[in-house]
């Protein structure tokens, strides 16, 4: 005699190691946008800042402005006596002495490889693939290339790697408030006439691509479960080279040397903020404590 059972829903599959596979594509295709999102705008603000013949001349025009008042802003002057070595040294160590009091080793060797690889590749980029077109401009950095800025690229990459070595619950109120301070530095290095607006936000793209592409590499190693919309995809792969466009036609618009520095200085500050929170919205999830994945993937099962 035949029997048949109604009402009874089939089993589900346990959400095992193929879930977390599918759920851990949705996320690293988000960081994988953001990074092609940061290095196309990178290459956008290279081609229409400096090779082209309009870009390159609003922007020898704030360089031009800032030097030619022989004076340096009080907010700026900090940034003159700042040893850039020293700083960066101080912050590898400060990296090490974190991860050891937390007892995350591994984190610390992530978050000091976070900071030199985009200083690096900036370093490279600068000295030995980008360049700039001569001018009849022979005024101090307006003569030779500087995209993109290294002190800037600096500032940003140690606000990141602080944000990866401290308690993950703290990484966003880190990268939030610590954008204030590559903002500054963007726009103290426009205002001392050493960057131009380019130079600054090239920095901040840069290190932001490399950031994401080194956590799309850690998510897809160690996914979190975490479903991610596609939204978020559109907006990392779309809004850096908005950005990079926004801040040229604003540029272009101002009509005097006076207008253009000004200009210049608050877009860099803007920008920096701006690129910081793109990347804090991805980057907020991320495991990259090789230790706190195992706890996770743990308590899953």
């Amino acid at each position: 005699m035949a029997v048949i059972i109604t009402g009874v829903r089939p089993a589900t599959p346990p959400a095992g190691r193929h879930a977390l596979a599918t759920r851990s594509v949705s996320r690293t295709a988000v960081l994988a946008a953001g990074a092609a999102g940061f290095a196309l705008a990178f290459v956008v603000a290279y081609l229409l800042f400096v090779r082209t013949e309009a870009g390159r001349g609003v922007e020898n025009g704030v360089v031009r402005s800032a030097q030619s008042t022989g004076t340096t802003a009080d907010w700026a002057a900090p940034l003159r006596e700042t040893d850039l070595v020293v700083v960066l040294g101080g912050v590898a160590v400060l990296l090490v002495v974190i991860s050891l009091v937390r007892r995350r080793f591994a984190l610390g060797v992530t978050a000091l490889v976070l900071l030199a690889a985009p200083l690096v590749v900036a370093q490279l980029l600068k000295l030995y693939v980008l360049d700039r077109p001569s001018t009849d401009d022979r005024l101090g950095v307006a003569s030779h290339n500087s995209f993109p800025s290294g002190h800037v690229s600096a500032a940003m990459a140690v606000l990141v790697a602080l944000a990866i070595v401290l308690p993950r619950r703290f990484r966003r109120a880190t990268l939030v408030v610590g954008g204030f301070g590559v903002a500054w530095v963007s726009a103290a290095a426009v205002a001392l006439g050493w960057h131009r607006l380019s130079d600054t936000v090239g920095g901040c793209l840069l290190v932001a691509a490399v950031t994401c592409a080194g956590a799309a590499v850690v998510s897809a190693r160690r996914p979190d479960g975490d479903r991610v919309p596609p939204v978020p995809v559109l907006t990392g792969l779309l809004a850096p080279p908005a950005l990079v466009l926004a801040g040229y036609a604003v540029l272009g618009t101002a009509t005097s040397g006076d207008a253009q520095f000004v200009a210049a200085m608050v877009l860099a500050a803007l920008s920096a903020m701006v690129v910081v929170l793109l990347v804090a919205a991805p980057l907020r999830r991320v495991t990259f404590d090789p230790a706190e994945g195992r706890v996770r993937r743990l308590r899953r099962r």
